[in-house]
């Protein structure tokens, strides 16, 4: 659902790339391998072609790893088949091209172009799950009952074929218009499904909406979009997939998993305090997830309890085992044991913690490349993690200050996000007082000096817009 958008004029990221060391290309023998592979004919599976799957994905997107088939099982309940590009049927364990993944960690998204873990011809071509065509996968069967409880997990690697790629947008219209096609018509039913599971457990998400910046002819759109119901919906068979895997490796006692700790019982007591004020209702027994997941995040004293809300979600990482089980197993966030395992084109770690749950669930040893890698895992992706995090948030400051650049001066209205608090860990000694306010027009959050009355709407001035610093500072008109 596009909540804003503003056109902003031509824009160099070039800079940013170089400043974050992102690569210009594969290097000979890592490309060499890939076009190789791509050329080579699928390898032996058992054949699940005859699947209807489909692919739900941003429209621009050809780095598709997953496709899905939903129906009902015999007797009451879902079934769900996931297939997952099967990366490892295509990278070798100790070749060039895995060596150079390493390096990347995870694909890199930039508005003139993404920086990919794997190359195009396997990313976007042969290990794509694209329409129309047998792509190696590994087939994620999961059966549900009637409530949504999971009753068995089955994976296999296997042969399948996309039928269509389906968009958020249109996906969306499809099912306001009661006409989703059938591999995912069952998604809406399922989803509310297993969204009400978490909320129930204890799941947190914050429904916060995200910029982003989009090409739009010569010049760039800075985006200010929030998931819709669809979008939802899709992420929550993700989810359903990465807690069977992690339920698989904990088993096991050997795997990789995503982990974040619980919210902390004073930062929830501290959230507690702040809902009244902000005009948040709070009854007594309803979680911190309940109550985020009924406020419109539109109106701007919601919009600052839900930013108050993200000090919950910290401390998320990357957590291996083998033989000894983590003392602190479980992602706060999803308030399960969790695993990434459905994004292996663009996150390395993917591809291992697959392996691994293949490996197990067919009662053999986990092979020597996925197990002596899981404790090097941890460092690379969060080293990757950051490199991903600063080129998103560098790409949208830049395209803020060129939007900007030529309206210092101007005043705007704006609603308080956040205030500078030591609890928040954003109170700096030395910094004048302020916070982060979010404009209405254009879609920009910023920081804005002043004593700022929190969820509040006001008017700011702007005092800087920077390009080259990637800086915007408003203040309190």
């Amino acid at each position: 659902m596009v909540i804003r958008r503003v056109l902003a004029p031509r824009i160099d990221f070039g800079a940013l790339r170089r400043e974050l060391g992102l690569p210009e290309g594969f290097p000979a023998a890592a490309q060499r391998e890939a076009d190789e592979a791509a050329a080579a004919p699928l390898p032996t599976a058992a054949d699940r072609t005859d699947i209807p799957f489909v692919t739900v994905d941003p429209a621009t997107s050809r780095d598709l790893d997953q496709a899905m088939h939903l129906s009902r099982r015999p007797g009451g309940g879902y079934r769900v088949r996931y297939a997952i590009a099967d990366v490892a049927a295509h990278v070798r364990p100790a070749g060039p091209l895995a060596e150079e993944t390493w390096r990347r960690g995870q694909t890199v998204y930039l508005p003139d172009g993404n920086v990919p873990l794997h190359p195009h011809a396997l990313s976007e071509g042969a290990a794509s799950l694209l329409p129309d065509a047998d792509r190696a996968a590994v087939l994620w069967t999961i059966d549900l009952d009637a409530d949504g409880e999971t009753v068995a997990v089955a994976l296999e690697r296997a042969r399948v074929r996309s039928r269509a790629k389906l968009d958020y947008v249109g996906v969306q219209r499809d099912a306001d218009a009661g006409r989703l096609p059938e591999p995912i018509a069952l998604l809406p039913a399922l989803g509310t499904l297993l969204t009400a599971r978490g909320l129930r457990r204890g799941a947190v998400n914050l429904p916060l909406p995200e910029q982003d910046v989009e090409p739009d002819g010569d010049g760039w759109r800075l985006v200010l979009r929030g998931p819709g119901p669809m979008e939802d919906h899709n992420a929550q068979i993700s989810l359903l997939t990465g807690m069977a895997a992690a339920d698989i490796m904990l088993a096991g006692r050997v795997g990789l998993l995503r982990t974040m700790p619980p919210p902390r019982p004073e930062a929830v007591d501290r959230l507690r305090l702040a809902a009244a004020p902000l005009g948040v209702d709070w009854p007594a027994g309803r979680s911190v997830g309940e109550v985020l997941a009924a406020l419109d995040a539109s109106r701007p004293r919601a919009a600052a309890f839900i930013d108050q809300a993200a000090e919950l979600m910290r401390g998320a990482a990357y957590t291996a085992f083998d033989g000894e089980l983590p003392a602190q197993p479980e992602h706060g966030g999803v308030a399960a044991a969790y695993a990434h395992v459905t994004a292996p084109l663009r996150r390395l770690a993917d591809r291992y913690a697959t392996e691994v749950c293949l490996a197990l669930h067919e009662g053999r040893e986990v092979p020597d490349w996925a197990r002596t890698a899981l404790s090097k895992l941890p460092e690379v992706m969060a080293s990757t993690d950051r490199t991903a995090s600063a080129a998103t948030r560098g790409a949208i400051e830049l395209a803020e200050a060129v939007l900007l650049e030529h309206r210092v001066g101007e005043t705007f209205s704006a609603a308080v996000l956040d205030v500078d608090a030591p609890s928040n860990g954003n109170a700096k000694p030395g910094r004048p007082p302020g916070g982060t306010v979010a404009l209405d027009e254009p879609p920009v959050r910023a920081r804005c000096t002043g004593e700022l009355p929190l969820g509040e709407r006001i008017r700011v001035r702007l005092v800087t817009a920077d390009p080259t610093q990637r800086k915007v500072l408003f203040e309190h008109a």
